[in-house]
């Protein structure tokens, strides 16, 4: 099966057949004799299953082992006693599970926001107190909802929606390496997936499983034609990060490509182009007008957070730093940082690996832009391995070049990263970081 198999609407690879079902695949397994026939649930929901259950089921595993692994060693130190609960202390070890990011997040679903710049006393007029109006509502909203149906705590509501949308990202990911590299290469990008070293955060009360679920879909959407769902979804991704900007580029520019070309005639790709900004454009609006300030949130990022887009130049300084042994900002942390060195490194063949199947546009854009803004902003260095998490493609690249593999020397591949992953991506960032 050719890799390229991406929808010519999308921007490169040879165009595909709608529907990539009725194509057999040759990796897939198949059921044998009238028993297995007969096991199977029948329907769509039935086929739904029997496609998405490998996949979902490895991710599982992996995440579930390196959780146990990241309780273990939090219970070994028990460090999260003497820390600040906002600061990754708590009653019991899974508290540090919603901490940093998490205490803000909890705080919004249950007071809302109250948007505001208010300078910083003895501190330059540029420099403001921290406020929640830097983290985008949509994850907020979910975690209200859910709360408000199971009756769960702000804590317990955000580790459903992470959990649950952790589970949509993986299926979303699987689809999209399925399409281009065949089914085994997408259990094996799922699976890759729950061991990124910045995967810890995808169990936590954080925002990113949910961004993830909305970008994979949202892509698996154009590659498939399906343009008004793929606008939709990158518009509520908009409602959810900032860095939704590069999926909506990626979404935008592939259905103008589409439009100039009439591969899928106009309203369709039009509408999609159309309408993916909204999200992201409605929340900065409604801020700054809330601060009295269009520019208002843009102020608040670089004034009381410390991001900005620098063009890269902190991640140069920092990684000088590292490598050099030379740790100066307080935010440096050398596990962390050495994590992502390791990263930096190897991420060229990641992309090599990508680029080398001739991925649609859509893919190729929506990398690259979340690879340039991860790595351009001003942000913790440390961090550098939770904000490549969103770069999802990175991993179908290594899952082809995998998919090759017999089941039991790839059990055998992950089955230390899934236990380290307890330390790299949770231990690591959560205790001895900030994720």
């Amino acid at each position: 099966m050719s890799v390229a198999s991406s929808t010519g609407s999308s921007g490169g690879g040879a165009s595909v057949p709608p529907s990539d079902a009725a194509a057999p695949r040759r990796d897939r397994p198949a059921a044998e004799g009238p028993e297995a026939a007969e096991a199977r649930v029948p329907g769509r929901f039935g086929a739904a299953v029997d496609r998405y259950a490998p996949a979902l089921g490895a991710y599982a595993v992996v995440k579930a082992t390196g959780l146990a692994v990241f309780l273990l060693l939090l219970s070994h130190t028990e460090d999260f006693l003497r820390k600040d609960p906002g600061r990754g202390g708590g009653a019991q070890p899974w508290d540090v599970l919603g901490t940093w990011d998490g205490i803000w997040y909890q705080r919004i679903a249950e007071n809302g926001y109250d948007p505001q710049l208010i300078p910083l006393h003895g501190y330059p007029l540029a420099t403001y107190y921290e406020n929640s109006s830097a983290f985008f509502p949509l994850y907020p909203w979910l975690m209200r909802a859910v709360g408000a149906v199971t009756g769960l705590g702000p804590y317990g509501s955000g580790i459903v929606v992470s959990v649950l949308a952790s589970f949509v990202a993986a299926a979303g990911i699987f689809a999209v390496a399925d399409r281009l590299g065949g089914f085994r290469a997408g259990v094996i990008a799922a699976v890759v997936w729950g061991l990124f070293p910045g995967s810890g955060v995808e169990w936590a009360v954080y925002s990113d499983s949910l961004f993830v679920a909305l970008s994979a879909w949202a892509c698996y959407c154009v590659m498939a034609r399906h343009w008004l769902t793929a606008g939709v979804l990158a518009l509520v991704a908009g409602l959810n990060r900032p860095t939704a900007a590069a999926l909506i580029a990626a979404v935008s520019i592939s259905a103008l490509v589409a439009l100039v070309r009439r591969t899928d005639g106009v309203a369709r790709p039009l509408t999609a182009m159309l309408i993916t900004p909204w999200g992201l454009f409605g929340y900065i609006a409604w801020v700054g007008y809330r601060m009295g300030d269009w520019t208002g949130y843009f102020k608040l990022q670089r004034g009381a957070w410390n991001r900005y887009f620098d063009w890269g130049a902190s991640t140069v300084r920092s990684t000088l730093d590292t490598v050099t042994g030379h740790w100066s900002f307080w935010q440096s942390n050398p596990a962390p940082d050495l994590i992502a060195v390791g990263l930096l490194i190897t991420l060229p063949g990641l992309l090599v690996l990508l680029l080398r199947l001739r991925p649609p546009l859509v893919l190729v854009l929506y990398t690259l832009l979340t690879v340039v803004m991860a790595l351009g902003s001003n942000q913790i260095y440390g961090n550098i391995s939770r904000y490549l998490l969103p770069a999802f493609p990175l991993f179908i690249g290594l899952a082809v070049a995998l998919r090759r593999l017999r089941p039991a020397t790839l059990g055998g591949l992950v089955a230390v990263p899934a236990a380290a992953a307890g330390w790299y991506a949770g231990y690591a960032l959560f205790e001895l970081g900030i994720p």
